[in-house]
């Protein structure tokens, strides 16, 4: 059975003012996305699984249905806020989604074998998508879950500070926990982080998460029962969030282990608009060096 890749795409794109997600950044008008199932596909994914809003769905399947068609199975998935809530009444004035890791819970019907989780405007790399792939079809299991890291270097932005998931690692290298840090920049040749935590300086070994999961099914049965907790704590409040590094975090100390993919790919990806001519320069050169095509379906 051919892994799924599950794309988080019902973001709201309010830092970059439009609908990031089916912007046109490779030299055919492609989309990130379309860079990341493209990858997906030569790694030996069989089937994609769009999360996205109700409202941009018929605008979805006009861009990707006639480049996907044949190529690989899709599905789309929408992300509501009465979803999984098993009857609990939230706040009606609350507009704000509940997060990554109810947003997988949305592809809960859609998805019965292993798969992968990424985001919709982050470039991941080809040899990732292959590290992942090899981990779907061979060590994934309800006990044991993964998290494709990349070095933090490769992570950093020369528009400024960058937020990024800090894994820190248990004694046998799997992940320990992540932990949010914000405000990391290079600053000569150290790494600098800050936001009051510690350490404040980070080794230039550092992984990070840039949201590039592994999951056996099993996670949504987890999650759903991780989720109904949230709700009793958290669900009247408007901003609160359900990510996945909880469920993470909590699956950890429950006993389950999540292994730490190695890649040797770059990273990058869109915050603000600044980032698009980096974003198509990034790309323009992967393309010259003969990793992409220059038009990716035709």
């Amino acid at each position: 059975m051919k892994p799924t890749l599950v794309i988080l795409a019902a973001g709201m794109a309010s830092r970059y003012g439009s609908m990031k997600q089916v912007e046109g950044f490779g030299p055919s008008g492609e989309t990130i996305m379309d860079y990341s199932i493209f990858d997906a596909i030569r790694a030996g994914f069989g089937k994609v699984v769009f999360i996205i809003r109700k409202e941009y769905a018929e605008n979805f399947k006009a861009i990707f249905e006639p480049k996907l068609r044949g190529r690989i199975q899709t599905e789309y998935v929408f992300q509501e806020l009465s979803f999984f809530t098993e009857g609990y009444s939230f706040p009606k004035e609350r507009a704000k989604p509940w997060g990554t890791a109810h947003a997988v819970l949305c592809a809960k019907d859609a998805v019965n074998e292993p798969f992968a989780v990424i985001n919709a405007d982050d470039f991941y790399g080809h040899n990732a998508f292959n590290n992942a792939a090899a981990f779907l079809n061979v060590g994934c299991n309800p006990e044991n879950y993964a998290i494709v890291g990349y070095d933090l270097l490769k992570t950093l932005s020369e528009h400024g500070t960058v937020n990024r998931g800090v894994c820190s690692l248990d004694h046998l290298g799997n992940l320990a926990s992540v932990t949010e840090r914000i405000n990391i920049a290079k600053k000569g040749n150290v790494i600098v982080c800050d936001d009051g935590l510690e350490p404040a300086e980070l080794p230039l070994n550092t992984r990070v998460s840039m949201n590039f999961w592994c999951f056996d099914p099993s996670f949504f049965n987890y999650t759903q029962q991780l989720f109904t907790e949230f709700l009793k704590e958290n669900g009247q409040e408007l901003k609160s969030e359900f990510f996945i590094p909880i469920v993470a975090d909590r699956f950890i100390r429950e006993g389950g282990k999540i292994e730490i993919i190695p890649t040797s790919s770059s990273w990058f990806g869109v915050t603000y608009k600044e980032d698009a001519p980096y974003v198509k320069q990034s790309l323009d050169e992967l393309i010259k060096n003969g990793e992409y095509p220059t038009s990716l379906w035709s």
